[in-house]
This record gives C-alpha cells, structure tokens and sequence, in this order.
C-alpha cells in the first residue's frame, strides 16, 4: 500500500518503463555484417569470463564496504550493486553502440548502429568478435562499463546523495567511459590507431575512473571527520579480504578474457595478472614494514589490487618476469601517492585516485616500456611516447569532462547530503537500514536497563 508519493522518483520509472516498451517493439537482431564460424571453445571461454568479470563488481562492493565506517557499509556497497541495473540497462539501450558502433571520426560510436541491441545477435562480426557472437562480445563489454563507475565510489564515499549518483553514473557511462572505449578498443579509434595498446582496460576503466575520482572528491568536498581529522576505523575487515579475493578471482576473466579467445595469449594474461598481483601485495606489506608500520590485512589487500590495475593494460604484452616489476613498482608508487594524500587536504575516502587513477598510469607507462616486440626495453620508442600522448589526453578527459558532469549533476540533484545525514550515515539516512539493527536493538535494551537500576 503507498503510503506517500514523492515525485522525484517518477522520471527514472516513466523512463524505465518507456525502454521497456520500446524493447519489447524493438527489430529482430538480425546481423549487420557476416563473420566467420563460431568457435565453440572460444564461446565456453567467453561465457566464464564475462562471469568472472561480472562477479568483481560484488567483491569491489565488499572490499569498499568494509573499509568504510561503519553506519555507511550498505549504502557503499549498494552503490556497486545499483551499476549493474543502471548500466545494464543503458548499455542495451545505446551505450555499447557509442563504444562499438560505427565510427564518428575515430572519437565515438554511432548510437544508432546497435540501437537498442539491434543488429546484436549471435553471430560473429569480423572486426569485433570473429569466433564469438557479437552479443556475447557485447555482454563482456558490459561487465568493464559496470565495475567503471562503481570503482568512483570509493572517491566520494560517506557523503554522496545517492539519486544523485544514479544520475552521475548514466552521464559518466555516455559521456566519458563511451569515448574513451571507443578511442582505445574500436579498430577505427583514433588511440588503437596511434598504436596505444591497452590490453584489458588500464586506460579505459581505471584511469577513466581514477581521475573522475579526483574530480568527485575536489567537487564535493571534505567530509566532516576528515576536516576534524578523526580517526577513521574500517567497519569490517574481513569484508576487505573477502572483497580482495572475488576482485583477484575475477580479475582472471578481465585479464585473460580480453584476448578474446581461448589460446595461449589467454593463458599468458592469467599468469601475468597472477603474478603481478602477488608481488604488489607482497611489496606493499614489506614497503609498509620498511616506514616502521605493522603488516596489516588492509595494506595487503590494497596492494594485490594495485598490483591488479598495474597488469590490466599489460597483461597479454608483457612477459612473467615483467609483471614481477610491474606489480612491485606499481604498489611502491601509489604506497608513496596515498602517503602524499594522507598529508593533503585532499579527501578521497578509499584512495581511488592513488591506487586506480596512479596505478593505471603507471601500469600504462609500463606497457609502453616493456611490451613484447614494441616497448622501449626493445629499443623501441614510438609506442612509449604514443602513451605518453595518450596519457596526457585521457587524463585531462576524465578528469575534465567528469568536473563537469559533477557540476551539471549538482545543478538538477544535490550531490552531497546535508551534515546532519552525513552524521547519521547514508546507511539510514539514504536507505533507512543499517547492517547493525539487532545489535543496536541490545544496546537500547540494555541501556534502558541500566537507567531503571539507576532510578531503583
């Protein structure tokens, strides 16, 4: 039974239900151009993997939701869960056509070409998925664009309105993942043309996300504890860990997934992405120890993620010994970032930045040194500086075009919460739930009997 009708809720229905109806008249998908055969070991492969990808996003919610305090666990993780329904949605809807479509100039994808997922079926496309079903291609696709703006998150955690975010995360998707996917993925993007290789979305997903994260923490300012410069305890730890391993996991199907194929570059990415992201935890904890700090769960867990995002662009180039360095320099780096962070004004909640938008960086400079035929380490020039170019200008995209997404965003729904709910928590105050009911239901009980003892 509706007890009260609030308004603002009604644009994001009316406009799901229209997408609804507009699906259901949608055309038959039938091919726009004909592939090959299928290779049905590259499809079982294919099917695991955007799985495996898919499944990160739940750990990502973990891994933030234990690091925040404790009356904003849920609404942190729900912020992950929440991208996998938005974007789902609006990638079927227009954005996989932005990132895959026909090319606009080598900048950005025909809306139109797979409108609606018109013309995605299941059969192979010759430039994008030549033993797989271009709908498989597109629903791996998706999982990169899911986890992208969950990643942001952790940036402005503690302090966001979450209709606002909701608002955030569609424009993000259109407007600054779109391009940059196209620009580095399409075989007619203006990056992949230049030579820049990134393998499986160190650019694309954790730069992107990295320096919008930046951009979120400068546009919605300093938390009150942090401006207070109180302590900050995680709310469960175990959560961290837990988060870690579905992230590492999951990363085998975004690492080794996007050769898109099962063969031996696969079966080298797994390694590599295994590899690096041992040694970063590994570095991070003895680095750590090194400034005279206890090896501690959290600092593990970031670096094995760090080592993570390092590999990401790298993963298929890069020879196992490679990734050894990657991995170690890469948690040394952004272990340095977060201490400068630390000592800044700069309130970025879980570290996106340093660890993401540095560690993607890093990850894609390290390609352009060490990749197999055509890195520095070969003699090779043109493709390091080609990702010096790239990082400048995916850099100063992201960062830029997210700023203004923010302030755009602010202008229609505020994106901060007011003081008072960001001392409550986003866990009630955006939600009205709370992981810690019943034990705040025994505290109550036995606070009350506390005070009739005291009056007896």
């Amino acid at each position: 039974m509706v007890t009260s009708f609030n308004k603002k809720w009604l644009v994001p229905f009316a406009l799901l239900m229209l997408v609804s109806i507009m699906g259901v008249f949608a055309p038959p998908s039938t091919p726009l151009v004909q592939g090959g055969p299928i290779n049905t070991g590259d499809v079982a492969w294919m099917l695991a993997a955007s799985g495996l990808v898919l499944f990160m996003t739940p750990g990502l919610a973990f891994f933030y939701g234990g690091m925040v305090r404790r009356q904003n666990v849920i609404s942190t993780m729900l912020q992950s869960f929440i991208a996998m329904g938005v974007i789902s949605v609006l990638w079927v809807m227009v954005g996989f056509s932005m990132c895959f479509g026909e090319s606009i100039g080598g900048v950005i994808g025909n809306p139109m070409t797979f409108f609606m997922f018109h013309h995605v079926g299941g059969a192979t496309h010759p430039a994008l998925s030549p033993t797989i079903p271009l709908v498989l291609f597109a629903m791996f696709q998706l999982k990169f664009a899911i986890i992208t703006p969950a990643l942001i998150t952790g940036s402005f955690a503690e302090r966001v309105r979450f209709s606002s975010y909701l608002l955030f995360i569609c424009l993000f998707c259109l407007f600054i993942y779109a391009p940059l996917a196209h620009w580095t993925w399409h075989p007619d993007g203006f990056l992949r043309k230049w030579g820049v290789l990134d393998f499986a979305g160190g650019t694309v997903v954790h730069m992107s996300a990295g320096f919008a994260a930046l951009a979120g923490a400068l546009v919605l300012g300093r938390r009150k504890v942090h401006v207070n410069s109180e302590q900050h305890s995680p709310a469960n730890i175990p959560f961290v860990l837990l988060g870690t391993g579905m992230l590492w996991f999951g990363w085998f199907g975004f690492n080794a997934g996007s050769a898109l194929a099962a063969n031996e570059t696969a079966a080298m990415a797994f390694t590599t992405t295994n590899t690096a992201s041992g040694a970063a935890a590994l570095a991070w904890v003895f680095f750590d120890g090194m400034r005279g700090r206890k090896p501690s769960a959290i600092g593990a867990c970031i670096g094995a993620v760090v080592g993570l995002v390092a590999i990401t662009p790298a993963a298929g180039y890069v020879s196992v010994g490679a990734s050894i360095l990657i991995g170690a320099m890469a948690a040394v780096v952004s272990n340095i970032a977060v201490y400068f962070k630390s000592q800044s004004r700069l309130d970025d909640t879980l570290d996106v930045f340093p660890c993401h938008g540095i560690g993607g960086a890093f990850g894609m400079l390290a390609t352009g040194v060490f990749a197999s035929g055509v890195g520095l380490m070969t003699g090779q020039t043109q493709t390091f500086l080609m990702h010096l170019a790239a990082l400048a200008i995916v850099g100063t995209f992201s960062f830029g075009g997210s700023f203004i997404l923010y302030k755009v965003v602010d202008m229609i729904v505020p994106l901060r919460v007011s003081e008072d709910q960001e001392a409550q928590g986003l866990d009630m105050s955006q939600h009205g739930e709370t992981m810690f009911e019943a034990e705040e239901s025994l505290v109550e009980k036995a606070r009350a009997l506390v005070a009739e003892e005291s009056v007896a």
